[in-house]
């Protein structure tokens, strides 16, 4: 399955994940009921999986925990904050740098409606 296609079952299982549960909650429920739905769907996804960073080729150490890793292809970012701001985007943008994966999804579960919470980042990837 290629990132568009997993990108396309992501967005419709936070949108059920938003919709049975609305803003307002943290950011670990948001998650866990995200990954049931993503389970639903026959997904395969890791939650707060630890990442390594190297620098100059040495293991320096666990770098960051990623939110949920799907089909070991799309990164998902979740957030329950009042407003994206740039550095969460950026955050983002260097998850896919050091993990080499291609496409990047932010959802902020604490909008009113969930198309105003999502982001998309791509690192490489053709997005046409």
């Amino acid at each position: 399955m290629l990132e568009n296609d997993i990108a396309t079952q992501i967005v419709d299982a936070a949108y059920k994940t938003h919709t049975s549960l609305g803003p307002g909650l943290l950011e670990s429920i948001y998650e866990m009921v995200l990954c049931r739905e993503l389970a639903k769907k026959d997904l395969k996804y890791d939650r707060q999986i630890g990442v390594d960073v190297y620098h100059d080729g040495k293991l320096i150490g666990e770098g960051f925990r990623a939110d949920i890793i799907v089909e070991n292809k799309v990164i998902i970012e979740i957030k329950s904050v009042e407003k994206i701001i740039p550095v969460h985007l950026k955050q983002l943008r260097t998850y896919l740098r050091i993990t080499n994966l291609k496409l990047g999804m932010l959802f902020n579960f604490n909008c009113e409606l969930i198309k105003d919470g999502m982001h998309r980042v791509v690192n490489g990837l053709y997005d046409g």
